[in-house]
């Protein structure tokens, strides 16, 4: 969804500008450039999708196996692409944790390479990807403000005509159609992760669609959702997925090394962790209750 102030035309630009890189990213359509990678494991990409890709490899080092845009073989493998939900073996588990590896991707100019056991998927920062370059849209139009909901990613852009701030609300994983609780913010871009819409439950036990590239298995580390605050979109959709496979302790370690961002971190035991950036910018909606703990640079 797109809320605009000031300038309705640019909206049907940004709707076609979504649409288009939708089409060349979606890594299940046949007719995708991502898909034709994975396939023929070289392609030559346009100017968006090379720099996309760079940018998800720079972050990949940088989060150290915490985020790998490589773990596709093992997000087709627990079904999450088809529905198809299974439990690979320990043994195929292995064997493809040691296919991702970011390492195993190339990028020349506007040519792409895969090694033959690789495969990449860019979703994990595409949203954020395609808000930074909506942005530059938005720059080049006469809106005063607007507001940018890709699903999970939502980028903030000038000013409301009251001057208010936004109001950026974070689904609540027990009912992802309400909200637990409001961001108030200026600008930016607010992406979340969680394992509330995508899963599947065998024996009894919850897998998720947020997978570690360590192990090729469904993260479960006591996180129920993970926001992040920053003004790379491209970052931050990174980010909430690195922090959700990092875990609580990790997060913050990771979050005093590199305080470029904000994150709130839902726990499974009813704990709310928030940066000192953000931390007076959130409220709880009415009826929840959790033990805060202010995470300080």
């Amino acid at each position: 969804s797109l809320t605009v102030y000031g300038d309705h035309d640019v909206g049907k630009q940004i709707q076609k500008r979504i649409t288009a890189l939708d089409k060349e990213w979606d890594a299940t359509d046949e007719e995708s450039v991502i898909f034709r990678l994975n396939r023929d494991k070289t392609a030559a990409v346009g100017e968006d999708t090379a720099d996309l890709l760079r940018r998800s490899l720079d972050l990949s080092r940088e989060l150290d196996r915490s985020f790998d845009p490589t773990v596709y073989p093992a997000v087709l493998a627990w079904g999450f692409t088809t529905g198809d939900y299974r439990v690979p073996s320990d043994d195929e588990l292995s064997r493809l944790s040691e296919s991702i590896d970011y390492r195993k991707v190339t990028v020349d100019r506007d040519t792409v390479t895969l090694a033959q056991d690789a495969m990449i998927d860019p979703g994990a920062v595409a949203k954020g990807y395609a808000a930074d370059l909506c942005s530059e849209l938005l720059e080049d139009s006469d809106a005063q403000g607007a507001v940018l909901n890709l699903g999970g990613t939502v980028r903030l852009y000038g000013k409301k005509p009251d001057g208010a701030p936004f109001k950026v609300g974070i689904a609540d994983p027990g009912n992802p159609a309400a909200f637990f609780g409001v961001l108030s913010l200026e600008k930016g871009t607010v992406a979340t992760s969680g394992g509330y819409e995508r899963y599947f439950e065998q024996d009894g036990k919850r897998y998720i669609h947020i997978l570690d590239p360590a192990t090729a298995a469904p993260v479960d580390n006591g996180i129920l959702s993970v926001t992040i605050v920053c003004d790379d979109g491209t970052a931050a959709d990174a980010l909430s997925t690195a922090l959700f496979v990092m875990g609580a302790d990790k997060a913050e370690d990771y979050y005093r090394k590199n305080p470029y961002f904000d994150f709130i971190i839902l726990t499974d035991d009813g704990k709310l962790l928030i940066t000192e950036g953000v931390s007076h910018r959130f409220s709880a909606e009415e009826g929840y209750r959790f033990k805060i703990q202010t995470i300080r640079r």
